[in-house]
């Protein structure tokens, strides 16, 4: 006990702040738990009797700070949540005004936005339409979508809804964060002209850098990387740019963290204390240390502003704040308690953002540093190499499970990429580039040359980093985490890097065996399981046998660069715990199905595949005919469609590769856009046997699902692969009443989310997970 009772004597003033921020982060988090937001009909009186418990009984203060930090958090969520487009209203127009925000994107295709609005009205009258609209503007005017502009605009919306996966991005969640209250498209039928501009906005400020950064460097690696590091600017970073970053562990290096944000008010600080020290005059009418703490937190405050004013960067600016407040007033201020105090005022501002990833890895980041590190001044060489190291390493290790939980992966070289690249970017880089910054009003000539070196530097560096990101093993994917795995590999990592003293710290490691190693039911002998996922209007399946697997179909890829391959496809594989892809069939051409092939062909390399039309393939593909045939741990595999002979006089839809697996308890029909001219031929090879699945071909539409077809098949249920309000109406409400009429239950993918299916030796399958349905949570649809 005496060697816990000298770790935490030094910290006892600083663990002053902590139960308050403590408690709100608790009431906080507690509330995302949450299917359905409560009414504030029954959190009204329950925050009134806390608040009076709370003046008149003080040691129950942290238990009422959390419930009031609970009925706080739902009136905030509440009112975001109301804030949202009603949905009577879906798919209908609106005449907006509003502002630009942020920096917007523009490409080929379409201008995408963010627009504040400002006035909003539906058929001629005023509407109470408030928050953030994500549009999209095709064939937009040059320059239409700039900063700072004010648009008067008639737009198409529709609530924020997502895509639901396993182990895919959670589209809705981040629509709530972002304070979103519909996404859409502008209308060419409409009133869109310009309605002037804001007069002063920081955005606008942005994006001059980022075009003055361009200019000076080109449009080369070096530029849009100096404009991820100088303003926030990450429109120019490549997928390319990314899977580096992720693969050796420097994501946060493509972000303004707050270690940037402290290199910034560093600057600040030496900038005084040298004009200080030239003119010491200065001196006696202002003392250097509290100009100097002032000089920190302005310049930390400008660089946030124009990086966006993320949460890594508001954590830091609060700290920075905290510091400068005791420096100036004299007063004596633990780490731990400005860390305590940036918390409460983090969540004060904006409570739902312990929603984001950054929220919990850059509070957790500087928790574990103050309480962890062994802050025994080593001067020289030694004492910073030791220092870094032990930095480095446990923010490798330490915050695994937290990477993990969010983003499914870990960066086994993240230690020595990151001993690399900090002090390069932290001290080189982000030093010339503010510089440049600083000195851009007064000489485009200087500002340009600091750049240049800074993006030579960058370049460099970043090359070292892409042979990094090729080493064997780079990139470590984990199978989805659940939350008693993530809870015990945190409670080990706090463990295995406990003070000197604290005995047996390596039993830490016994903590980290569920998330490193879960246990993952592999389906038997005869059996299998299958995924069809939810990428909108397009297909994409996953079928697992015990030790192999197969892709069938991949979804669409967009204009923008989006794929669903990246998005649902692998997302899903990673998440389940499977291995490579064995083989990839792309039923035929349409990029609804085709789309993310590349992706996954790009993924999987080793895998056989097969397409039924071969020649519209983004990679090399071998046909498909009817007869090929293969067998998986019990499982057989069989084409039925496209006949060999008829491939000649067949295109499209009708070329779609039909594939048929047999378990022992079950089968799965993938059909693929087939019309009813194909579908006699496909039910006759179908024949009988156990149990049928059927994916319904061409998303329910008219053109397929004849009556014929669904009485020759009988399948236990039918499937629909389709996005949300499709502007196709898939499926169409004539197919779904053949079905009603068969007896046969539909499921379909825009409002269940992905859907899976067990497909046991000695049952009937049995549908597993409806995706949208198993994972409620308040902001989803």
């Amino acid at each position: 006990m005496h060697v816990l009772r000298d770790i935490l004597k030094p910290c006892a003033k600083a663990l002053s702040a902590m139960p308050f921020a403590l408690s709100l982060l608790l009431g906080v988090t507690a509330v995302q738990c949450l299917d359905v937001l409560p009414s504030l009909d029954a959190l009204l009186p329950l925050a009134l009797v806390t608040a009076l418990t709370a003046w008149r009984c003080p040691r129950a203060r942290s238990l009422c700070w959390m419930v009031l930090a609970f009925v706080y958090c739902v009136v905030r969520a509440g009112a975001v949540m109301q804030q949202r487009l009603p949905r009577r209203l879906e798919r209908q127009d609106f005449d907006v005004v509003g502002v630009v925000e942020g920096l917007p994107q523009v490409r080929s295709d379409a201008d995408r936005f963010v627009l504040r609005v400002e006035q909003a009205r539906f058929d001629g009258k005023p509407f109470p339409l408030h928050g953030r609209l994500r549009l999209a503007w095709y064939r937009a005017p040059k320059a239409a979508a700039r900063p700072c502009l004010r648009w008067r605009l008639r737009v198409r919306l529709r609530r924020p809804r997502g895509f639901m996966d396993p182990g895919a991005f959670d589209g809705e969640r981040q629509a709530l964060l972002e304070r979103i209250a519909a996404v859409g498209y502008v209308r060419k039928q409409g009133p869109n002209r310009s309605a002037g501009r804001r007069a002063f906005c920081i955005d606008g400020v942005r994006a001059r850098m980022a075009r003055a950064i361009n200019h000076a460097l080109g449009s080369g690696k070096g530029a849009r990387l100096l404009r991820a590091l100088g303003v926030g600017d990450k429109r120019g970073l490549r997928e390319g740019d990314w899977r580096i970053a992720r693969a050796d562990g420097v994501s946060h290096l493509l972000a303004i963290s707050g270690f940037h944000i402290g290199v910034a008010a560093l600057l600040g600080a030496l900038l005084i204390q040298g004009i200080w020290r030239l003119w010491p005059s200065l001196g006696k009418r202002w003392p250097r240390p509290a100009a100097a703490a002032l000089a920190a937190v302005l310049v930390a405050s400008v660089y946030a502003c124009l990086a966006g004013l993320g949460l890594p960067t508001l954590r830091a600016l609060l700290m920075i704040a905290v510091l400068a407040t005791a420096r100036v007033s004299r007063r004596s201020v633990h780490p731990l308690q400005a860390l305590s105090l940036a918390l409460s005022a983090v969540l004060l501002f904006d409570p739902l953002s312990v929603l984001s990833a950054g929220f919990w890895l850059s509070f957790a980041a500087v928790a574990l540093l103050l309480a962890v590190l062994d802050r025994r001044r080593v001067r020289g060489l030694r004492g910073w190499l030791r220092g870094t190291g032990q930095a480095q390493l446990l923010m490798t290790v330490a915050l695994l499970p937290v990477t993990a939980w969010f983003f499914g992966q870990g960066a086994p070289w993240g230690l020595l990429a990151n001993l690399f690249a900090i002090p390069v970017v932290s001290m080189a880089v982000v030093p010339l580039t503010l510089a440049g910054m600083a000195l851009r009003p007064i000489s485009a000539t200087a500002a340009g040359v600091l750049w240049r070196i800074a993006g030579w530097i960058m370049r460099k560096t970043w090359a070292v980093l892409a042979v990094m990101a090729k080493w064997p093993g780079a990139h470590w994917y984990l199978p989805a985490v659940s939350g008693l795995a993530l809870l015990l590999a945190c409670i080990g990592a706090l463990w295995l890097f406990a003070p000197r003293g604290i005995p047996g710290r390596w039993l830490g490691l016994l903590l980290w065996f569920p998330l490193l190693w879960p246990r993952l039911p592999l389906p038997a002998l005869g059996a299998f399981r299958a995924t069809v996922l939810d990428v909108g209007q397009g297909l994409a399946v996953i079928v697992r046998t015990r030790h192999h697997l197969l892709v069938y179909d991949t979804g669409a890829r967009y204009p923008s660069g989006f794929n669903f391959g990246d998005a649902a496809v692998l997302p899903a594989i990673r998440a389940s715990g499977a291995g490579p892809a064995d083989r990839i069939v792309i039923s035929h051409g349409d990029n609804d199905h085709a789309g993310g092939a590349r992706a996954v062909a790009k993924a999987f390399p080793d895998a056989r595949r097969l397409s039924g039309e071969p020649k519209r393939m983004p990679v090399p593909m071998p046909p498909c005919h009817a007869g090929q045939h293969w067998s998986w741990d019990g499982v057989r595999m069989r084409v039925l469609s496209p006949p060999a002979h008829l491939r000649p006089l067949l295109h499209g839809n009708d070329l779609s590769c039909v594939l048929l697996i047999r378990g022992r308890g079950g089968r799965l029909l993938l059909t693929g856009d087939i019309t009813r001219r194909m579908e006699p031929g496909v039910a006759r090879q179908v024949g009988s046997g156990p149990p049928l699945i059927l994916v319904v071909p061409h998303h329910g539409s008219n053109t397929s699902s004849s009556a014929a077809f669904i009485d020759a098949l009988r399948p236990r249920l039918a499937v629909v692969s389709a996005g949300w309000l499709n502007r196709f109406g898939h499926p169409r409400p004539k197919v779904l009443a053949r079905y009603r009429r068969a007896g046969v239950p539909v499921l379909d993918t825009a409002t269940a989310g992905a859907v899976s299916i067990c497909f046991p030796v000695a049952a009937a399958p049995r549908v597993v997970a409806r995706w949208r349905q198993n994972h409620p949570a308040y902001w989803r649809e």
